[in-house]
């Protein structure tokens, strides 16, 4: 197979790292939604937004490529609100692209603050001094990763065991492939929490479920279940919808509430 030839795009001027990349009337670097949920489920949602702070422009890229899976993950937001609301789960979220930095990945990874993300070169993160990625990381990164991880040393310190949810969508086509499946449970140590929620979303007959796919779960590749769940003992899962399944408020009620019925199932049933 011959390798993608990258999409390039104008050049970006440079951010200036001695001023601030987020102005004062921007959002901050996360939000949090339905702070006081009682549910045992923690939600995250890393890839929430399609935001580039000002102080970027356009990262050098057209705007259908902002628009593009490269920059989010299109949908998931809106199942992880339906979710949270749903289960009366607490929901935290990034407010900006993971073009910039991605919060589920860690530092060392390459798609971290991507070159090329698919096939398309992302002219504003070619080339990035220690300065300008220590700014990323400390404006946007840590803050996310920083509040995630106060409240599992809260809920700990209270006695109570959370679920680990991570809420992601993605492409159908990916490189030219056609991906076969509706959803994926992404997991590692938390094999009964996933092939629980696996075995109930198969018994959907019309469903194709994903088992660590379309990705599988890598500590040289993944924060979020390795550091948030593994790493501590807990229970954790990455949800993957394919997001032309949750791109309408119809497919987001749907799959929201087939979530939901299973989410609660698993965990009513819990014993690990």
């Amino acid at each position: 197979m011959t390798s993608p030839i990258a999409v390039k795009s104008a050049d970006q001027p440079r951010h200036d790292p001695s001023r601030p990349l987020l102005a004062i009337d921007e959002p901050p670097p996360y939000a949090v939604f339905n702070p006081d949920g009682s549910s045992p489920i923690l939600l995250l949602c890393e890839h929430a937004s399609n935001r580039i702070p000002r102080a970027l422009g356009d990262m050098g890229l057209p705007h259908h490529e902002r628009q593009r899976h490269i920059a989010w993950d299109i949908g998931a937001l809106a199942l992880a609100r339906h979710l949270s609301l749903s289960l009366d789960a607490p929901l935290f979220f990034t407010n900006y692209s993971r073009l910039i930095v991605d919060c589920n990945r860690p530092l060392s990874a390459p798609s971290f603050i991507p070159e090329v993300s698919e096939t398309t070169e992302i002219p504003a993160n070619r080339d990035l001094s220690d300065t300008e990625r220590a700014q990323r990381i400390d404006t946007l990164f840590r803050p996310y990763a920083e509040v995630v991880a106060r409240r599992l040393d809260l809920l700990e310190a209270e006695g109570k065991r959370p679920f680990v949810v991570g809420v992601h969508s993605f492409t159908p086509v990916y490189f030219g492939r056609q991906r076969p499946w509706h959803a994926g449970i992404l997991y590692g140590n938390a094999i009964e929490f996933a092939q629980s929620l696996i075995r109930g979303l198969s018994d959907e007959r019309e469903l194709t479920i994903g088992d660590n796919e379309p990705y599988s779960i890598h500590p040289d590749e993944d924060y979020t279940v390795p550091v948030h769940a593994d790493a501590r003992k807990l229970p954790g899962v990455l949800l993957e919808v394919r997001h032309d399944l949750i791109d309408t408020a119809t497919g987001v009620a749907a799959w929201g509430e087939r979530l939901t019925h299973h989410l609660k199932s698993t965990i009513g049933a819990a014993a690990w």
